[in-house]
């Protein structure tokens, strides 16, 4: 077997992502619902992955960051063992082997025509492998990546069960992404001919018949749906309840499709450096960009992944203990799977301290995500509405150097008295009125319960823009003598077809403004499909925003901001021109 470097497969995975097909357009005729009140991504009436898993965020440990391309069947047994004595009484169960587990299948394939286990590294076999981690009260989890083996086609293997064989099925003008044996190794699968579905169904048996419990399919694009849907419906046939997981930086505006079809689908690329460490600060902070515009669409069934939780091995992770410890707040309050990716078997106290934290650990697991109040600053406050009337509030300094994060309740949407827990000191703070304020170290935060103390306003919900625009012209309030503003448009996040932004609207006047409107004009065709803390109005590229009923005083000096995401095509210029309440407005 031929073994490539780390290295090696990391230019795999970029090559991939520099060859990202050409989006795919869905338009699906559904009723859209407005937005819980933590979500910012738009929220359609659709079915989720029916296997009746993924009721709560996964939590586990993967091989890929801490074994990469040496697994072996003596390795995942001793992570299991590990796991099975400190951390499965915390909730985490599953072990998934990740790749190199197989032989070339541009060369080696079973009767079939599927994978063939590399017995030097799994003597036993993955069946035997399994049943170990059944026998510690564990599950197990395997990996594949789409298509069909090039070494089945040219071998013209049977196609179990049935008449066809592997030439009939295969699409040989175009290869399937495979990050160990290269991208010649696995070829596309024309779904349209007889035979294609069975040949899944044959591998998802197989699957089954091994006692696997999860599955992760990696390489996926969207030109791969077909493989994703074809294999939910064979994994759905297998009789086996098997956890369906995507993998990587899938594409945003297909989630109805990841969601119909699995229980979970990566937001991202590898969080892992492939530097000396684990990991970098870099290549979590990402994680803070992309994570927003995903929010709301993970939910009991299936879940937005943010990769591997690789915070507890100390040095070798490549973090200072702030930056661990905000690398799984984020991860918690956004209800991601808790997948570790550190060798288990040297964890250190203060990595085992963050992993066992129950408090934080049922943040995870409620299901809340949270979303930034405002991405302008290095200093950040998420939060998420716990539907019991308390909020889970995440206070992050992503800067360089100390800062002071504050948070005003009127944010969250409620003003007056609040009690404060701690959830990582396991402390109550006392009530606090009104806000609160915490000095971190770069890098650092705070992971609060906040219950307010007093009567609650309804907490803000994001408006998702209907997809035909109503003409509506906003009322305005006149401006009176000594009001004056200045405006932050600030783009915080940009992708394909896609952006966020953060708008901070500044009372620079003299006189306290009550009530307010702010109108610009786009000059590119921007749309806003989701906006928060405002209600908005837009025809053609003008658009208005106007206040909700918590901010709708600005007093002199101060400021209140809004949020969106929005559509662009071509071009994403700033607007150049605001106006308040009919006043035009300094931009800054």
């Amino acid at each position: 077997m031929q073994k490539k470097s780390d290295q090696g497969v990391f230019i795999h995975r970029i090559r991939y992502y520099c060859a990202l097909p050409i989006l795919l357009i869905f338009i699906f005729s559904s009723v859209l619902m407005f937005a819980n009140a933590n979500s910012v991504h738009a929220s359609v009436v659709r079915p989720l992955e029916n296997n009746g898993l993924a009721q709560t965020p996964l939590m586990g440990w993967s091989s890929w960051s801490s074994i990469r391309n040496n697994p072996s069947e003596a390795a995942i047994k001793t992570q299991a063992q590990a796991m099975a004595s400190t951390l499965k009484s915390y909730g985490y169960t599953y072990i998934n082997l990740d790749d190199f587990w197989y032989l070339n299948p541009t060369t080696t394939v079973d009767q079939y025509g599927r994978w063939a286990t590399d017995t030097s590294r799994f003597p036993d076999g993955i069946a035997a492998t399994a049943s170990y981690m059944h026998n510690l009260g564990l599950k197990f989890g395997i990996y594949l990546t789409p298509g069909i083996p090039v070494a089945a086609v040219n071998q013209n293997t049977p196609i179990q069960g049935t008449s066809y064989h592997a030439a009939d099925i295969a699409d040989t003008s175009r290869h399937e992404v495979n990050y160990n044996y290269g991208n010649s190794a696995m070829y596309y699968i024309n779904y349209s001919k007889p035979g294609a579905q069975a040949f899944i169904n044959s591998w998802a048996n197989e699957l089954a018949s091994w006692g696997v419990d999860f599955l992760k399919i990696d390489g996926v694009g969207d030109a791969d749906i077909s493989d994703i849907q074809a294999w939910s419906t064979a994994l759905k046939q297998s009789g086996r309840n098997i956890y369906f997981s995507l993998s990587n930086n899938l594409d945003v505006n297909n989630v109805s499709i990841w969601q119909q079809n699995t229980n979970g689908w990566r937001i991202d690329g590898d969080v892992e450096c492939y530097c000396s460490t684990l990991v970098t600060w870099n290549s979590v902070l990402s994680r803070f960009n992309d994570a927003p515009r995903w929010v709301g669409d993970g939910k009991p069934g299936g879940w937005n992944d943010l990769d591997s939780l690789d915070v507890g091995n100390g040095s070798r992770d490549g973090l200072s203990n702030d930056e661990r410890q905000t690398y799984m707040t984020l991860w918690s309050i956004e209800s991601a799977p808790l997948s570790i990716g550190d060798n288990l078997t040297s964890l250190d106290s203060y990595g085992l301290s963050l992993l066992t934290n129950t408090e934080v650990i049922a943040v995870d697991q409620a299901g809340h995500q949270a979303h930034p109040i405002s991405q302008a600053s290095s200093q950040q406050v998420w939060f998420a509405d716990n539907g019991d009337g308390s909020y889970t509030v995440g206070l992050f300094n992503l800067g360089g150097s100390t800062a002071t994060v504050s948070v005003n309740w009127s944010s969250l949407g409620f003003s007056g008295p609040a009690s404060v827990r701690d959830l990582w000191s396991h402390t109550n703070l006392g009530t606090i009125t009104n806000s609160f304020s915490a000095t971190l170290n770069a890098h650092a935060s705070r992971l609060l319960k906040v219950t307010p103390g007093s009567a609650v306003t309804p907490t803000p919900t994001p408006t998702v823009m209907p997809t035909t625009t109503p003409t509506v012209t906003p009322t305005t309030t006149p401006v009176t003598g000594g009001q004056a503003c200045s405006v932050n448009y600030a783009i915080t996040n940009q992708w394909a077809g896609g952006f966020g932004t953060s708008v901070t609207i500044n009372n620079t006047g003299t006189t306290t403004i009550n009530g307010w409107t702010l109108t610009w004009t786009f000059a590119n065709g921007q749309t806003i499909t989701q906006l928060w803390n405002g209600t908005p109005t837009q025809s053609g590229a003008s658009v208005s925003v106007t206040n909700v009923s918590y901010n709708a005083t600005i007093s002199p000096g101060s400021n209140t901001n809004f949020g969106f995401n929005g559509a662009w095509n071509g071009s994403n210029a700033v607007p150049t021109s605001f106006a308040l309440n009919g006043k035009t407005c300094t931009t800054v």
